[in-house]
């Protein structure tokens, strides 16, 4: 149980920098592709393609009605 606190308090700790960090910093968390919706890689990754084509069936079959 000590074991689950220390790091459950570590963690807390960890967190609340992080928060402090991106309040005062005023930079969101972005990912590898620069946050949502907003891909700026050379490159899509299979992921992005997929979500592309999900979206571009979906524009299809709401033309088609």
């Amino acid at each position: 149980m000590a074991y689950f606190l220390v790091t459950f308090i570590v963690m807390a700790i960890v967190v609340a920098i992080m928060a402090v960090g991106v309040i005062f910093g005023r930079h969101a968390i972005k990912g590898s592709c620069g946050g949502t919706g907003n891909c700026i890689c050379k490159e899509k990754c299979d992921k992005r393609k997929q979500l592309e084509a999900e979206q571009a069936a979906a524009v299809e079959g709401d033309l088609s009605l």
